[in-house]
């Protein structure tokens, strides 16, 4: 933040000299500027990218180093998410915003609810960027009014030492604007179709852009079955659009997260371009399923024969038009996806798994790593899993292969409330509870994030309100489970009227209309309750 006085001076010398600007009060204008410091996305894309690129450094020093985010489906969610890192945390340090595919389908499409399937409108992608930023940025603005509020109440009263305090606080303000990762699906059409929406993505102020190697008109969500992944050298080509993309735009250290979901996805729509034996489509075409033919006696009509390993290969191809891969390849699949994709211009991947285990990611990632040294992961702590019967059961094995006693315990019951208690269940929840310190530090996870989690919390919240106000007991259920709990918990969102921007807007009139302002925040506002 620039210094106050300063800014000032600044807008004194831009007035100076305009007589029918008297008017114009040079600190209200550098209030205003102070309270709208990025006016531009890609302003907000070049200052995200640099955080991350130094969160990156640092993760790479120490692995202890490592971020998370959780996804927000709107503007507010997003705003109220930083304001609570600021109030609880104090700063907003290695801590950034999701923007999840799943709940864009799922929350803001014009068709109403729609599966992760990319049917719904691209431009809704841009647009939650845009809104989440706008968002961001009245936060900023909000908090530095309240500054300004106090500045001027010091003032009023004469006290030195309290103007000079808030000063401080004014010139050492923390902007809650973050680094968003922004999901691109599989991007929405041929290369050329996302190279224009990473444009318009980077220009509302995405830094970081995910993309997945599935086929953009056949995407499923990664953990649905029924996954087609596409042959490497048409995942790479929409790599090299993203780069394109933040490059013409001035953003040369944006960052791209390849997401590899062949893990999970068995099928491919196409067989890959070869020209000579283990070129990357030869390795693609390798781990086909299929029969090794003598003679053209073993083709029937409409079969399709190609040479890998060396020999004719009949691969199987489905009703669909889909041809399979190996059933135990998806591993070997994972990294070489991986390996290639960092080798020609991804900064991160994404490892779609089936499940949260930290061995499993390390085996992948070690792989990885033996060819790119410094491969790091973005990895989904996804709601689709059942974190406490997978860490459970996680448990249930390994203490079963120590050879301790595990008869008290019924392996596939184990989400039942009976073993909450139990040495089990809390030796499970102390590893979801490490999960994440855990795998950064053995599996390579740069940025740990939660996709759909305020999808979630916005269903819970819904239901246990619904359940008392409509219940017994009707205004107490909101008294007692939300408002007490806002003004004790000093939830900025109960005074929303403030939260709104109706204390920025009172302001703005003031500098407008001066002494003839009508201004909502007096002595009448119930707001002056809280």
């Amino acid at each position: 933040m620039q210094n106050y006085d300063q800014t000032i001076a600044d807008a004194a010398k831009a007035i100076e000299g305009n007589k029918t600007w008297e008017a114009i009060n040079p600190e209200s204008v550098s209030r205003m500027r102070l309270q709208n410091r990025f006016k531009t996305g890609l302003d907000i894309a070049k200052y995200t990218a640099k955080i991350m690129r130094e969160d990156m450094a640092a993760y790479d020093a120490n692995s202890a180093e490592y971020t998370q985010s959780l996804g927000c489906w709107h503007g507010f969610i997003g705003q109220q998410k930083l304001i609570a890192i600021k109030k609880h945390f104090g700063d907003t340090k290695r801590r950034y915003l999701y923007l999840s595919g799943w709940m864009v389908a799922a929350l803001r499409s014009e068709f109403g609810p729609l599966p992760d399937q990319s049917m719904h409108e691209k431009t809704s992608v841009s647009s939650l960027i845009e809104e989440l930023y706008t968002f961001l940025r009245q936060a900023d603005a909000r908090e530095l009014g309240g500054l300004f509020r106090q500045l001027d109440a010091a003032r009023d009263a004469g006290d030195a030492a309290a103007e000079k305090d808030v000063l401080a606080k004014v010139e050492n303000f923390q902007t809650h604007v973050v680094p968003i990762i922004a999901d691109i699906d599989a991007g929405f059409g041929n290369e050329e179709a996302t190279y224009l929406l990473a444009k318009q993505m980077i220009e509302a102020g995405a830094c970081c852009i995910q993309i997945e190697n599935q086929v953009s008109d056949e995407k499923q969500c990664g953990h649905q079955d029924g996954k087609v992944t596409v042959p490497h050298e048409d995942f790479l080509a929409k790599i090299r659009a993203v780069r394109y993309a933040f490059m013409e735009l001035g953003v040369d250290d944006g960052v791209i997260v390849a997401r590899t979901d062949s893990l999970g996805a068995g099928l491919t729509k196409q067989i890959a371009i070869t020209n000579e034996p283990g070129d990357l489509g030869d390795q693609y075409n390798s781990f086909l399923d299929g029969d090794y033919i003598e003679s053209a006696d073993d083709i029937q009509n409409g079969d399709v024969v190609i040479k890998a390993n060396g020999k004719l290969l009949k691969p199987k191809r489905l009703a669909s038009n889909l041809f399979q891969f190996r059933k135990g390849t998806g591993e070997d699949r994972v990294v070489l996806d991986c390996i290639t994709s960092l080798q020609n211009g991804a900064d991160l991947l994404w490892i779609e798994t089936e499940k949260p285990h930290v061995g499993q990611i390390a085996a992948m990632v070690d792989r990885i790593r033996a060819v790119v040294p410094d491969a790091k992961l973005v990895y989904n702590n996804s709601p689709s899993f059942n974190w406490t019967l997978n860490f459970r059961q996680q448990v249930f094995d390994a203490w079963s292969e120590a050879g301790k006693d595990v008869s008290a315990y019924d392996r596939a019951a184990l989400m039942s409330e009976e073993y909450d208690s139990t040495d089990l269940s809390i030796e499970a929840d102390r590893r979801i509870q490490s999960f994440q310190k855990d795998a950064s530090a053995n599996a390579g996870i740069f940025h740990h994030l939660i996709t759909l989690p305020t999808y979630h919390t916005a269903a819970l919240s819904t239901d246990n309100l619904a359940k008392e106000y409509f219940g017994e007991e009707g205004m107490l259920g909101y008294v007692a489970g939300v408002q007490r709990k806002e003004i004790r918990q000093g939830i900025a969102c109960v005074k929303h009227q403030n939260m709104a921007g109706s204390d920025m807007g009172d302001d703005h009139k003031e500098y407008f209309s001066g002494d003839a302002a009508l201004k909502a925040s007096g002595k009448d506002n119930t707001m002056n309750q809280f």
